[in-house]
């Protein structure tokens, strides 16, 4: 066998590997929301999961990566495994907004703006990126490093969610008075299931990332990006739990989690370059941010039921941002202005696309399907039907 045939199979066998890990993050997204809402609405949040899945992949495969990238051809690499690892990247940027609604969107509408995110939004800033460099050009000549999406990915979820919460609003009852009426989570073993599952499968979106392993230099490399992606995860749990005992003299399972869950998002940008030490630090910030921003999110009466906002919107923004501060070649100004420009364009046309279809199909269910539960009006399957429904 020669040589570069063996690297060859050996890479497509990696990039297969990996793109199986990120799709572990689709379980894992679904047990997290699952855990987070309350039981009349599990099935309902367990089917948007399952069709962002399956709508986002198929808009990509047949329109999306085409944009994103120009065309079908890989030489190191079979073009299959290529194609369906980055297909395995365009759902996130739906389940991290689909988190954030959860509790009171209707499915209809949410599926054809996933059609649409997966078939032109999410391909468009991926072609500014990563991609082909059709759009690229003048005001949107973007150099800003991001090994595996801290702004690609996580902020362009982020800012959708962002868009959709200023149309789609808070739960019934969320806010009243003044005051906040906390929604405890329904099932905290699911969420541990989940936030596990989303960290397993970051080991695949960030490891993959690195594109070979077929050589001693980038199976060293893979190996160090995965190892510093769970350093940052290690860390943010760590800072969420210390802070969160400090404040309340308790420790807030929920919050520990998302403090890992902030740490990945913040370590996603540059995985790769940072020596075994930074991601600690990266980390550390990134799990204390998460703690911090939920209350402000709160207050700014944005209803967000999993703390995606905090986790993938702030931390997308400072991982991309710490990449131009701890890489000496990444510059700093290239962050930012990736950064800005993919959060003005990401949000301004994902308001647009929502406030249209909303205004043919509502994106919120009224406030008697939410007190009865999402899972009765959505679905016709309760999750529980066994038990109480929580109002």
């Amino acid at each position: 066998m020669l040589e570069a045939d063996f690297k060859y199979i050996i890479d497509t066998f990696f990039t297969i590997f990996a793109m199986t890990l990120i799709i572990f993050m689709v379980p894992g997204f679904a047990m997290l929301e699952a855990g987070l809402v309350r039981t009349k609405n599990v099935s309902a949040v367990l089917t948007t999961n399952i069709m962002i899945y399956a709508i986002a992949s198929l808009a990509f495969l047949l329109f999306g990566y085409k944009l994103a990238f120009g065309s079908l051809d890989s030489a190191t690499n079979s073009i299959y495994a290529v194609v369906m690892f980055q297909m395995a990247f365009v759902g996130k940027t739906v389940n991290i907004m689909s988190g954030g609604v959860s509790e009171r969107v209707r499915i209809i509408p949410l599926s054809i703006f996933t059609v649409i995110m997966g078939a032109l939004i999410y391909p468009a800033v991926v072609n500014i990126s990563w991609g082909a460099d059709m759009l690229r050009g003048g005001f949107l000549d973007i150099d800003m490093y991001d090994l595996a999406g801290s702004t690609v990915i996580h902020s362009t979820g982020g800012w959708a969610l962002l868009a959709a919460l200023f149309i789609i609003g808070s739960r019934r009852g969320r806010y009243q008075d003044g005051r906040i009426k906390v929604i405890p989570a329904s099932n905290i073993p699911l969420v541990v299931l989940g936030a596990f599952l989303l960290w397993i499968g970051w080991f695949g979106f960030n490891g993959g990332s690195v594109g070979s392993i077929s050589t001693v230099e980038n199976a060293d490399l893979v190996a160090k990006t995965i190892m510093n992606t769970n350093t940052a995860g290690l860390s943010g749990a760590i800072i969420a739990a210390v802070i969160m005992y400090m404040r309340y003299k308790l420790f807030d399972i929920t919050m520990i989690l998302n403090g890992a869950l902030g740490g990945l998002v913040a370590v996603t940008a540059a995985a790769n370059l940072y020596d075994m030490y930074t991601p600690i630090l990266i980390g550390l910030i990134g799990g204390a941010l998460v703690v911090f921003a939920v209350p402000l999110f709160d207050k700014l009466k944005l209803d967000d039921p999993v703390g995606a906002l905090s986790v993938h919107l702030v931390n997308g923004i400072w991982g991309t941002l710490a990449a131009g501060i701890f890489v000496e070649k990444i510059s700093f100004i290239a962050q930012l202005k990736g950064v800005v420009l993919i959060g003005i364009f990401t949000f301004s046309v994902s308001y647009i696309v929502l406030f249209v279809i909303n205004k043919f199909s509502k994106f919120r269910a009224d406030d008697e399907a939410q007190l009865m539960g999402m899972d009765i009006n959505e679905c016709g399957v309760e999750a529980y039907p066994e038990f109480k429904r929580a109002i």
